[in-house]
């Protein structure tokens, strides 16, 4: 339904009416008030000149009786006069005030323009009538395109007789200028009141075509199939009774929605909330719905996938031809992975069926399971390398064992090597649980820790003194260790360990001959402690790996010296735990070396 514009609407004909009406009121109170503004401003001016006017004709009445004898140096009447008329005030600059005597000479002027008129005949057809007739006049003329009015009043002496006249004439043009203000403030106001008039109008018609307005919105508002609003109502007239009616239409068929409504929130509210993707497609695989989480698993914005086909997201048409075998799939795992990053999903397919047992479509829930293949895949694989480490310690026990009881236990040279060799088994297999055990309580940070200020460079002495004791003599260990003291906060069992770990190591892959160079250096803030071998060197593809569990670079050559592979492991667990960090460099053929850092004890700390 279109919108009926504005001027075609009701409201503009109450707002024309109403203005219509408010013109011819002010038209006709307009008019009056002018007429009658006008002639309270005229006879308000003659008032003011004839009470000036009044005055001056006391005064002159007075100075024309007034005996004079110049010989004792008495004024004349015409200095007296002039005197008079100067000492009148005027409101206008251009109001002439003359007195002339019955012989029309003009005796005194308040015009200093006009001084030189002084003592010459005045030529005003007022002034002639006023002296003939003895009585005043008065009358309105265009001077030289200005209105001026004149007044002609005559003086009388004491006995009643004509003496002379006072001609006085002034501009009516402030008083034309006061009422075309007046008419101009009049005709602001007027425009001022229709502007306000206007808006009054719009708002009264409003009050009768809102509700019409309103039904008429909320008509094609329910047409869409919204109906969560109503009509207010603003009476109880027809318009009144016809909105409680439509109200009344609106909130059963709200009371029908209102439980799909609330429904429909509830699984907007679970699937933005959740940490799975979601996704829905109708019955051809075509995306109808996907939410955020989905959307951040899979790296795509959900808006702009909706239409696009599931197994095309998912990366799935090499591995299921048809929709249908999705039901039929169930639950499985998509790789997602890049050269860099390993990234793992699982996805479980179901399917909506009507009423009919038809399928309607297909939701398919992912969630991100690298971490927990990630976790499965480490326990599969320590659990491998556990068994086989102990597995081979074991065989040969049980062959030694074997044979001992088939009777070599009764050569007196074979029997005490066999026992020897499962002797060192046993040995190893107890090294092995011990650093299990080590590493177990490292993982769940029960290893206790006793640490103690201590200088290192002496206690690097120390453990390097004891090796030099115990080492094979083709070995030889150089030290760099600078002469100063170098304060750490350190539990010296553990440091003990780490250091023979590492100097065990560098001894067991060195070649006959082979040196060591055990350094130390004192930087700003830590100490960085290296150790280098002339051993075969590791491999720049495997050198992080030597710090996993069970990680051998040289398995035959390890094993041949017991070793369990766990203890760069609980090195590398052991220098974190000390705030330090650990790490290898090596070039196959040139030896490698082990680096590791440690805090240093800060000034206001070893002052304790």
């Amino acid at each position: 339904m279109n919108k009926v514009g504005f001027f075609r609407s009701i409201q503009l004909k109450f707002i024309i009416i109403y203005i219509l009406l408010l013109l011819l009121a002010v038209q006709v109170i307009g008019s009056f008030f002018t007429i009658r503004l006008e002639d309270d401003l005229f006879e308000s001016f003659k008032t003011s000149i004839n009470e000036r006017v009044e005055l001056l004709n006391y005064n002159l009445e007075q100075a024309f009786e007034r005996e004079r004898n110049e010989e004792d140096g008495d004024i004349s009447l015409q200095q007296e006069v002039q005197q008079i008329v100067e000492d009148i005030s005027t409101d206008n600059a251009a109001t002439t005030v003359q007195v002339i005597d019955t012989q029309r000479v003009v005796l005194g002027t308040n015009r200093i323009n006009e001084m030189d008129e002084i003592g010459k005949k005045s030529t005003q057809n007022l002034v002639q009538q006023a002296l003939f007739f003895d009585s005043q006049r008065k009358s309105e003329f265009n001077d030289n395109g200005e209105s001026v009015y004149v007044q002609v009043e005559p003086i009388f002496d004491s006995e009643g007789l004509a003496v002379g006249v006072i001609y006085f004439q002034s501009s009516l043009e402030g008083v034309y200028d006061q009422v075309e203000g007046i008419n101009r403030i009049f005709f602001q106001g007027s425009i001022l009141a229709i502007s306000i008039s206007a808006i009054l109008g719009i708002l009264v018609a409003r009050t009768i075509t809102k509700p019409i307005k309103e039904m008429r919105e909320q008509a094609q508002i329910m047409a869409n199939g919204d109906f969560t609003q109503t009509v207010n109502i603003y009476g109880k007239d027809e318009i009144g009774q016809l909105a409680e009616t439509f109200n009344d239409l609106n909130s059963r068929l709200k009371h029908s929605y209102a439980t799909i409504e609330e429904e429909r929130r509830k699984l907007s509210s679970v699937l933005s909330n959740m940490s799975d993707g979601v996704i829905a497609t109708d019955n051809s695989g075509s995306i109808t719905l996907m939410n955020e989480a989905a959307g951040r698993l899979i790296g795509n914005n959900p808006e702009e996938v909706i239409g696009d086909f599931l197994l095309d997201v998912l990366q799935l048409e090499g591995k299921i031809i048809d929709i249908t075998d999705l039901q039929d799939s169930g639950s499985m795992i998509i790789d997602f992975s890049d050269d860099d990053n390993p990234f793992l999903i699982r996805a479980n397919f179901s399917t909506v069926l009507d009423d009919e047992e038809e399928i309607t479509g297909f939701i398919t829930v992912i969630s991100d399971v690298t971490e927990q293949e990630k976790v499965e895949q480490e326990r599969r694989d320590f659990v491998s390398n556990v068994s086989h480490e102990l597995r081979t310690p074991l065989t040969t026990m049980k062959s030694y064992l074997e044979a001992l009881t088939d009777g070599a236990w009764e050569d007196k040279d074979i029997a005490p090597k066999f026992l020897s060799v499962a002797q060192g088994e046993t040995d190893r297999m107890i090294r092995m649980v011990n650093d299990l055990l080590q590493l177990s309580k490292m993982d769940s940070d029960e290893l206790p820790m006793h640490k103690e200020r201590s200088e290192f460079a002496s206690f690097f002495h120390h453990v390097i003194d004891r090796f030099e004791m115990n080492s094979p003599e083709k070995i030889k260990l150089v030290r760099e260790i600078p002469n100063v003291q170098s304060y750490v906060w350190m539990d010296k069992d553990k440091m003990t360990q780490i250091l023979d770990n590492i100097i065990s190591n560098a001894i067991k892959y060195s070649p006959e001959g082979g040196l060591i160079r055990l350094k130390l250096e004192v930087k700003r803030h830590y100490l960085l402690v290296s150790i280098k071998d002339q051993g075969m060197g590791i491999a720049y593809d495997k050198l992080e790996k030597i710090f996993e569990r069970f990680y051998r670079a040289d398995k035959a050559r390890a094993r041949k010296f017991g070793g369990t592979g766990l203890g760069l492991a609980i090195t590398k667990e052991l220098v974190e735990a000390h705030h330090g960090t650990i790490w290898a460099k090596s070039k196959e053929g040139e030896g490698t070396t082990i680096l590791f850092t440690l805090p240093l004890m800060n000034k206001k700390r070893r002052g304790f």
